[in-house]
């Protein structure tokens, strides 16, 4: 794998949410990449700084191209240029796609389940595209996969169409918890996610799921001690945090 810094080009942009949007590039010469993988990106001023920052791969399409899902921060350098600013036709400095840990792998027949919170969701959208688009000959192709998504509301909800459409068809179980404010007409008030919630929507630990989760540290660590008082091993438990701290559940 070639791990040096290249450039791509930026052939499509697809708002997410007010303050996310999807790119995507083309990379001569990648020749497809793993689900759960990410990349660096690095834009560099005038005066010669740089910043680099790593983003998680939201597709799973073969050839030279990937999508990246970004998630403005108030006081960041770079989304906001990515999500604001960026236009089809720019150019960019990445590196990778990098990463074969914390990644799903279509020859593993084990169940899976994912558990996402708030833009922790990117790199396992990119396993659930991934199992949808497998080869059926593939062990993987016919294993459970379960989504479980905390988010604060439903105009922060990433891939809401898809995930829509993924949750009336065979290839996914998806289950939604909203923290702070619940759809109209759901029945069910906003709350954070907890042991109790978590269990009753998880596959069981006697199925022996591959588990991937994915979101802010304090988030991460709780979910991943529930699963293991709930039964689950801790090496079947795969985890990816990103910025602080966080809130938890």
């Amino acid at each position: 794998m070639r791990t040096g810094w290249r450039v791509a080009e930026v052939i499509g942009v697809t708002p997410e949410t007010r303050t996310a949007r999807t790119l995507r590039l083309r990379l001569p010469g990648l020749t497809g990449h793993r689900a759960g993988q990410h990349v660096d990106v690095r834009l560099t001023a005038p005066d010669g700084y740089t910043a680099v920052r790593s983003y998680s791969v939201a597709s799973a399409l073969p050839g030279d191209e990937f999508d990246l899902t970004v998630e403005e921060l108030a006081d960041g350098e770079v989304s906001p240029y990515l999500v604001h600013q960026v236009a089809v036709g720019d150019q960019l400095e990445v590196r990778g796609p990098v990463g074969g840990w914390f990644v799903w792998d279509p020859a593993d027949p084990s169940p899976v389940q994912l558990i996402a919170g708030g833009s922790g969701v990117v790199p396992l959208m990119a396993m659930l595209r991934a199992h949808a688009a497998a080869d059926p000959a593939s062990p993987g192709a016919a294993a459970p996969f379960r989504l479980l998504y905390s988010v604060r509301a439903p105009d922060a909800v990433y891939y809401g169409g898809e995930l829509d459409d993924l949750a009336r068809s065979p290839l996914a179980d998806v289950s939604v918890v909203y923290t702070r404010q619940a759809p109209a007409g759901s029945g069910r008030p906003p709350r954070r996610l907890d042991a109790a919630t978590l269990v009753e929507s998880v596959l069981p630990a006697a199925d022996n799921p591959a588990v991937f989760v994915c979101g802010a540290t304090a988030f991460v660590e709780s979910v991943a001690d529930w699963l293991v008082q709930a039964g689950h091993s801790p090496d079947r438990i795969k985890t990816e945090r990103y910025g602080g701290t966080g809130t938890r559940p």
